[in-house]
């Protein structure tokens, strides 16, 4: 007898869509911007109806969000990750921190950084909380670690370190400053860590 088919359970399979239209438009909108493409334009791009895109997201804007929201979970889970192991190499969890967020920086292109604040600067706030708690919890972690184990300066407590980087980060990371220092957001977030940490570092740390 032929082997049955085993139908896939409708809550998988409206997952697998849901999950199918967020990967292509967080590839699509953080490299060229969101601002002109329109849920018709996705429709056809995806290969599927309005109808399904619409079943799954009602807007332009709760697509955006969801994309941004689950951007941020991954990057959070990458960097707790790390952190985890923090105690016990501390410089190397900083290198890897740095390299985590470089990577994750990489597909966000400006054209996404303009249009977000230009288009949507509602979901921009919630980008800047949104960051603001992912470098204090991991970044602050770490920092703390170094200290402890004399590889991070004595006199600059960890609370005040996390807010210069968040102050640099602020200053820096937005479309107006960026397009004007030529900057992309995983240049500008790399210069912005280096210089905050080779302030930071003790002799210590510099002859390991």
């Amino acid at each position: 007898m032929p082997r049955r088919k085993v139908p896939v359970p409708q809550s998988a399979a409206e997952h697998a869509v849901r999950h199918r239209i967020i990967s292509e438009s967080r590839r699509h909108f953080f490299a060229h911007g969101f601002r002109r493409v329109t849920m018709d334009d996705l429709a056809e791009e995806l290969g599927m109806s309005k109808k399904t895109l619409y079943a799954c997201f009602p807007s332009k804007s709760a697509l955006l969000e969801t994309v941004i929201l689950e951007k941020f979970r991954s990057v959070d889970a990458d960097l707790g990750r790390i952190t985890s192991e923090a105690s016990s190499d501390c410089l190397g969890a900083l290198h890897r921190l740095l390299a985590c967020v470089q990577g994750h920086m990489e597909e966000i292109q400006p054209p996404f950084v303009r249009d977000i604040r230009r288009e949507a600067p509602d979901l921009f706030t919630v980008v800047e909380s949104r960051r603001r708690d992912v470098i204090q919890r991991h970044f602050g972690k770490v920092f703390l670690e170094g200290r402890r184990a004399g590889l991070l300066r004595q006199d600059i407590p960890p609370k005040l370190a996390i807010e210069i980087l968040l102050g640099a980060v602020q200053a820096i990371m937005n479309p107006p400053k960026m397009e004007e220092l030529g900057l992309t957001p995983k240049s500008g977030f790399s210069a912005i860590i280096r210089v905050v940490l080779e302030g930071l570092i003790t002799e210590k740390a510099r002859s390991r």
